[in-house]
């Protein structure tokens, strides 16, 4: 391992657990999607998963750095997958309160990014979570090459807003740290299953009241630590199983 690879250390042991976890859930897609993190102030530099590599397979020392001003990045051995440079360097290019972007095609967020109606009713307490605090992209231009990825970006102009739905696509989540992100991630992708389930039943949905559901969502945002230990413990797992993910 070189002394590059080891920089922003914990940083890229977090990520890694929040790779080997999204696998062990199904969220993957054989080699591709992608997770980034922000390392320095503006954002601009990020640590993001190795071209192509399987989710069940990253370690902290595999992760990528790369700079989204720096237009030799697509150059070199450690250029990363063109539409993950696309989207997440566009994403930290332009959006400053991203810090960490996880992009996904799991089953159940693409479901409901493939339905006419891509709106997640407060059908249910998770479903709160996310009550007025996404995006719909409703003009999918197909791979997430730089003209996407700049375009995407410029949809997340409403910081309270940190989940897109991508019409046609899959999901796209932004936060402050990998636990925060991917705890976001999790939830997100029960919360469509839910909603999806509901409505192979046939039945009528029971809505929240938008008062209750903003009530709600405000409730579980100030929930304390939840996102840490919810990571921690994950980690936890790995680590008693043996796993290599933090070499």
């Amino acid at each position: 391992m070189t002394k590059h690879n080891m920089e922003f250390w914990p940083e890229r042991v977090d990520l890694a657990a929040a790779f080997r976890w999204t696998a062990r859930l199904n969220m993957h897609e054989a080699v591709a999607n992608h997770f980034s993190l922000a390392v320095n102030d503006n954002g601009t530099r990020f640590l993001m998963n190795p071209n192509q590599m399987h989710f069940s397979r990253i370690k902290a020392s595999d992760m990528i750095l790369v700079d989204a001003n720096d237009p030799d990045a697509m150059t070199g051995p450690d250029a990363p997958d063109p539409t993950a440079w696309g989207l997440h360097g566009g994403i930290h290019r332009n959006v400053p309160h991203a810090r960490c972007a996880m992009h996904v095609h799991s089953v159940f967020a693409t479901v409901l990014a493939s339905l006419q109606d891509s709106r997640l009713p407060p059908i249910e307490q998770t479903c709160c979570t996310f009550f007025n605090r996404y995006v719909i992209d409703d003009s999918y231009g197909g791979l997430a090459f730089e003209d996407e990825g700049e375009r995407c970006a410029a949809l997340f102009s409403d910081p309270k807003k940190k989940v897109m739905i991508m019409g046609n696509h899959g999901v796209l989540i932004i936060g402050d740290t990998v636990a925060d992100t991917f705890n976001r991630l999790y939830y997100f992708e029960r919360a469509c299953e839910t909603y999806i389930r509901a409505l192979q039943t046939g039945l009528p949905l029971r809505v929240l009241p938008d008062d209750i559901a903003e009530k709600t969502a405000q409730e579980l945002e100030s929930y304390p630590e939840q996102d840490a230990r919810h990571l921690a413990e994950l980690k936890a797992i790995l680590d008693e199983e043996g796993s290599n993910y933090a070499a």
